[in-house]
């Protein structure tokens, strides 16, 4: 009684966080009586708070009628259908609240036609997260429809969702309308490369989007195929990730191949995707000539040492690379040796991961002679490789005369 009291008289506070309690529907009422004449709280956080339907009533009735909270996150709550509705109904008058989180709830298709009928009305949010809460395709195709001619709108979260192809259908077809939104998280569906195609499609004429997530969304060599044709004509996209599907060296091929049109891609997330040695020579080559991508994401392949070899070769003259992530690709002593000499000539890598590899101490007398001189890189990852215990000092006394470089050793 005596928080609420005081929230009732705030004329400081603006960012209220009672992460991880359980708040009741009685609590919520007391906080939204107290919030009801606020004028300074902009961020309210009330994840992981056991806030069920009858708490989201309170939360929409408040969201009518504030006129200061910007950030409202729910994520990791019990909100179900009607709690969807009470918080839409809330969003349709608002016009302040920017982000609003809902994922894992239980919000479902039907809460989601609730959510999605709210942003046609809505004039303010510009972030909606959904992700795990079972939308589905049909949730899909309500909040495509809303999105469609939506002009607020830039980011929308709707990963781990039982999305399919029809689902990415429905997205696609409102983001050849959309002129707003500039970041789609669908990372953790069952999109297929069917569905990626009717994306890739979409993509060739974007307006805005910007970042695209399809981290684990069963993705292969034709799905590859498919971005890889977008990307030649896409003039919006910077980040593209990939991570954890199935694209083999043939479907990173063809996406290097595209590297050589696309000029506005700065970063590319290709980890976990069966990807070998026998296309590192390709990919040197791009790097060799590419002018824009910043961050480079390849763990968890088979690069090896040979790998590294024709990787360090296409360092050797780029000068935009920033990041190098090869953790967990097989390489050893032979491997580091190849890119501590890229390293020698290299002066755009700032942070390089080789965590999760076969290095031992010699490998890191390698980049340790490199890196005394080296005035760029400010990030070296060495974690869980072959470094015995009593040599760990050893490598900490030899990178010391390099001050302006962080070591990650443990």
């Amino acid at each position: 009684m005596i928080a609420v009291n005081a929230l009732r008289n705030n004329e400081i506070l603006t960012t209220l966080e009672p992460v991880a309690n359980s708040i009741g529907s009685k609590g919520m009422k007391l906080l939204a009586d107290a919030l009801e004449n606020n004028t300074t709280l902009t961020t309210i956080n009330l994840s992981t708070a056991g806030i069920g339907d009858e708490v989201a009533k309170y939360l929409g009735n408040f969201l009518r009628n504030n006129a200061t909270l910007t950030t409202l996150r729910l994520f990791n709550n019990a909100i179900g259908v009607e709690g969807a509705k009470h918080l839409a109904n809330g969003l349709r008058s608002n016009t302040t609240l920017t982000l609003i989180d809902l994922g894992l709830n239980k919000i479902g298709e039907e809460g989601t036609e609730y959510l999605a009928d709210a942003l046609r009305h809505n004039m303010g949010l510009r972030e909606l997260y959904i992700r795990a809460n079972e939308i589905g395709d049909e949730g899909v195709q309500h909040l495509s429809s809303a999105v469609r001619y939506n002009r607020r709108l830039i980011t929308l979260g709707i990963s781990n969702n039982q999305i399919g192809e029809k689902g990415v259908q429905y997205l696609s077809d409102a983001l050849r309308k959309n002129k707003t939104l500039m970041t789609i998280e669908l990372h953790d569906n069952k999109i297929g490369d069917q569905g990626i195609w009717h994306l890739a499609d979409a993509l060739q004429n974007s307006m805005a989007l910007d970042t695209l997530q399809l981290d684990s969304t069963e993705i292969g060599e034709e799905g590859a195929q498919y971005l890889a044709y977008a990307l030649r004509y896409n003039m919006t996209l910077t980040t593209l990730s990939l991570g954890f599907n199935k694209l083999g060296d043939k479907g990173v091929q063809s996406l290097i191949v595209a590297l050589g049109y696309n000029t506005t891609l700065t970063t590319l997330n290709l980890a976990s995707n069966e990807m070998t040695a026998n296309v590192c020579r390709q990919l040197a080559n791009a790097l060799r000539d590419n002018t824009t991508l910043a961050t480079l994401e390849l763990g968890w392949n088979r690069i090896e040492d040979i790998g590294a070899q024709y990787l360090a070769n296409g360092l050797h003259k780029n000068r935009t690379l920033t990041k190098l992530d090869l953790m967990y690709n097989g390489i050893e002593n032979e491997g580091v040796q190849y890119l501590a000499n890229a390293l020698r000539k290299n002066t755009g890598l700032r942070e390089l991961d080789l965590q999760g590899n076969r290095i031992e101490e010699e490998g890191i007398q390698y980049l340790a002679n490199t890196v005394q001189n080296n005035t760029t890189l400010t990030k070296l990852i060495l974690k869980s490789n072959n470094i015995e215990e009593e040599a760990q000092q050893n490598v900490i006394e030899i990178f010391k005369k390099n001050t302006g470089l962080k070591i990650e050793l443990f």
